[in-house]
């Protein structure tokens, strides 16, 4: 990455970030429109849920009128994929409330008002808290919090911040039902203040291809998820003892990077333990997920904890049934009996029954396949997700 340095207040620095390609590319004749500023914590080595949507607002934001930069506190140097198609900075912080976080806020401050930004939408907890807050006292820039999971990953500080700024954002973007409730319950923020808005795919990208493989027997198990316990890898493994039993010819695939290796070594003992080798792939991360989709029968997500996957609505979108636990947004996108099937979290036995109904008919899966693909269709577009977006954009600039 190429780095100019534009030095603040005493020598502390926000560093606009070039390209991996080299370019940024800025229509000039959104120049004088309104400026939305995109601010999350951090861009790890792999990239997760909120950094995609990032790029994807990034992307389409321009389309509808709005001028996009974006802004993160930190970028893993082996980062290889965070590419976005609007200007980029960095403002290195690794605490929230220090004198580098003092000497920040002021450069923070600085880029808010010659930069003339309109408005700031913040991903996680120290873009909600520190930067949502600087930008709320130092600038007249309006606020939106997207609020993205149940808080899993917050710490004491966190809820008692959370709740004493409930009153500080503008809106806030909530990626499922549940996660708008948890907003209002346990955050205490407005209800008319906090919107659903749900992830949207573009669907054209995920049409389902043929599966060339001679070995397909209608057998094959498939679930998306960056290797750590929050995912439930491991109620999965315990599942397919049982699923093997009854479908000995079965077999369970897992894409999604190693971000806990502790845990990925739990796993694989898991499996030698469970006579499960052979049955059971790691592929690590998978960028391109559309021959994954074509070559497996059922999507499953056992997550203990989740905002609204994306993972899900892509099988959806690629008419593969989806078995699903029963937390966070999955019940908003898996309509059970229909579309596919929602059971219990941290039940594998619960979780190879859902699997092994949907083994042994394969006719009624393809069709909870169909059905999901028409719902997500319907439910969850790109379309569906910026329009909410931008008319909430509009009602905060009026």
């Amino acid at each position: 990455m190429n780095f100019r340095k534009k030095h603040g207040p005493g020598g502390h620095s926000l560093i606009r970030v070039g390209l991996l390609d080299g370019r940024v590319v800025e229509d000039a004749a959104l120049l004088g429109a309104p400026h939305v500023l995109l601010v999350l914590d951090q861009v790890l080595k792999t990239l997760g849920g909120g950094e995609r949507i990032v790029l994807r607002l990034a992307k389409l934001l321009p389309q509808y009128g709005f001028r996009v930069s974006i802004l993160t506190f930190f970028i893993h140097p082996e980062n290889q994929s965070f590419k976005p198609s609007c200007p980029f900075y960095l403002l290195p912080l690794t605490r929230t409330y220090n004198l580098e976080a003092f000497k920040a806020a002021f450069q923070l401050r600085r880029f808010l008002r010659e930069q003339n930004v309109k408005i700031v939408q913040t991903f996680f907890e120290s873009s909600d808290l520190w930067a949502g807050g600087i930008a709320k006292m130092t600038s007249d820039a309006k606020l939106v919090w997207s609020r993205r999971d149940m808080g899993i990953l917050r710490t004491r500080k966190h809820h008692v911040a959370y709740r004493m700024m409930a009153g500080v954002p503008d809106a806030v973007f909530a990626v499922s039902e549940q996660v708008r409730q948890y907003c209002i319950d346990v955050d205490r923020i407005e209800p008319s203040r906090v919107l659903t808005v749900h992830n949207g795919l573009d669907l054209g990208e995920l049409n389902r291809v043929g599966n060339a493989s001679s070995g397909h027997r209608g057998l094959n198990v498939l679930t998306v998820g960056n290797i750590r316990p929050v995912k439930g890898h491991d109620v999965l493994i315990r599942a397919g003892a049982q699923i093997v039993q009854r479908f000995p010819d079965a077999k369970i695939q897992i894409a999604g990077d190693v971000l806990e290796p502790e845990y990925y070594r739990e796993l694989q003992r898991l499996v030698e333990t469970l006579g499960l080798s052979g049955r059971v792939a790691f592929l690590g991360n998978v960028t391109d997920l559309k021959q994954c989709f074509a070559q497996a029968d059922i999507f499953v997500l056992p997550s203990r904890s989740e905002g609204f996957s994306n993972a899900i609505v892509e099988a959806m979108a690629a008419a593969l049934p989806v078995v699903a636990t029963n937390v966070g947004g999955n019940a908003e996108a898996v309509k059970n009996g229909e579309t596919g099937l929602i059971v219990p979290a941290e039940d594998e036995s619960a979780l190879a029954d859902a699997i092994c109904l949907l083994l042994g008919a394969p006719e009624q899966a393809a069709a909870m396949g169909v059905l999901g693909r028409a719902r997500a269709a319907d439910l969850f577009t790109t379309e569906s997700m910026m329009r909410r977006i931008v008319d909430t954009y509009a009602k905060l600039l009026v």
